[in-house]
């Protein structure tokens, strides 16, 4: 890049962070989740506002092609994988094995009836989703139904943080369901990506590509988590420590996101296995967490999701009928899902339907999900900005409406209180 190029790059990384910081920080003094203002920052910036605002120094700012787009697009790229890497970290696998039944149940059912509503709406309703619902339609019901299956974990654990459920019986249920439905969502997603899409030159099977990508999760979750825990040992004696934890993590969230891509999967599920496969806990590890996750929250993913609003201008392609029925039947297939998986795990009714809540968060997960599948052509800006339109609301009311039906729980009401006063 030349002297031009840089002053540009330089300009539009800076104003990307200055715009979701502020924004970000209005959000979380309204209690609203930071990655809301971020996305608004960045459609403020972008093509909606800006860009008919102003298109000529926003066409010189934010070009659509070029070494300055290369480079920002290659910079946003390895934030996605750094927060992925981070989002696995949150999870705890030890949860899993606490309330086996209520998590199998509520997990399983969390899955198979959004996945279900979300396949057979795009099979019924084709002309509901434009070019796509006439073109590849079994590809397009595919993603849209494991679009609606995944949650938010990040999302869903500081909404539990927010009002002091994290170690109680209902949270612990809820945090170890919306793994078992990320690990699942994520690996349905990669299999879609690799398999099915026109620009997959792989030339392998389903089951060959079924099989690799099940073999890679297998190894990290077990050889890699066991042969994690010792090298972090090691890690810690030989070298300065978290800086130390920092580099050899990094070396290894992009050796696996380099084996996923040729695998012919996303980079981004190599880097949520090693989060996932690093994310034993103990106070030197939860320290070395801390400063990976303030350096990719405070940086990578600010700059991530105020870039979201650079990729679509999300009023002309605001279809009010389409946000509608996704959100709905987002909303319907999570919460009655994981809702009824509950109550068979033997909750109440109103403990279930918070359950059911909690695990409707689609949060940041299903905006990085929805913007993977538009940079491959999987959808269209349409749909796009109605999944991201989603995943905001849901992460919007489930803290509030969990406060309210647990309000007269014996498992809820501590932590209400604990919340209320702080």
């Amino acid at each position: 890049m030349g002297q031009h190029d840089l002053i540009i790059f330089f300009l539009q990384i800076g104003i990307l962070l200055a715009v979701a910081s502020v924004f970000g920080r209005l959000m979380r003094n309204w209690h609203q989740p930071p990655v809301l203002g971020e996305l608004i920052g960045g459609i403020l910036i972008g093509p909606t506002i800006c860009g008919h605002l102003f298109p000529g120094p926003y066409a010189s700012l934010f070009p659509v092609e070029g070494a300055v787009t290369a480079a920002r697009e290659a910079v946003i790229w390895l934030g996605m994988l750094f927060f992925l890497f981070v989002a696995g970290l949150e999870v705890n696998l030890e949860h899993l094995r606490q309330r086996g039944l209520s998590v199998v149940l509520t997990s399983l059912m969390g899955i198979v009836f959004p996945f279900s509503l979300g396949f057979g709406l795009v099979l019924l309703f084709p002309g509901l989703w434009g070019s796509h619902g006439s073109g590849q339609i079994l590809i397009l019901a595919l993603f849209i139904g494991t679009a609606l299956s995944i949650s938010a974990l990040p999302v869903i654990a500081r909404v539990l943080m927010d009002i002091g459920l994290m170690k109680k019986g209902l949270g612990v249920t809820v945090l170890a369901s919306a793994t078992v439905d990320d690990l699942i969502g994520w690996s349905l997603f990669a299999l879609i990506l690799s398999h099915y899409l026109p620009n997959n030159l792989s030339g392998r099977g389903f089951g060959m590509t079924f099989a690799m990508v099940f073999g890679f999760a297998a190894l990290t979750l077990t050889a890699g988590r066991w042969l994690g825990k010792r090298g972090l040992r090691w890690v810690h004696s030989h070298l300065t420590w978290p800086g130390g934890f920092i580099v050899a993590s990094t070396i290894v969230v992009l050796a696996a996101a380099s084996i996923t891509e040729a695998i012919g999967v996303h980079a981004i599920f190599g880097a949520f296995l090693v989060g996932v496969a690093l994310s034993q806990k103990s106070e030197e590890m939860e320290r070395a967490h801390d400063v990976i996750q303030l350096f990719a929250i405070s940086f990578f993913a600010p700059l991530y999701f105020a870039s979201i609003g650079l990729r679509a201008d999300f009023l002309a392609n605001f279809d009010l009928p389409l946000v509608l029925v996704v959100l709905t039947v987002a909303c319907l297939g999570k919460v009655c899902g994981a809702g009824l998986g509950a109550w068979i795990g033997g909750m109440t009714l109103r403990e279930s339907l918070a359950v059911g809540f909690g695990m409707n968060a689609r949060g940041a997960m299903e905006i990085i999900l929805a913007s993977v599948a538009l940079d491959y052509g999987l959808i269209d800006q349409r749909i796009f900005v109605a999944l991201v339109v989603m995943a905001l609301v849901t992460s919007m009311i489930s803290g509030p409406v969990m406060k309210r039906l647990l309000r007269e729980s014996p498992e809820g009401g501590g932590g209400l209180q604990q919340a209320r006063a702080g």
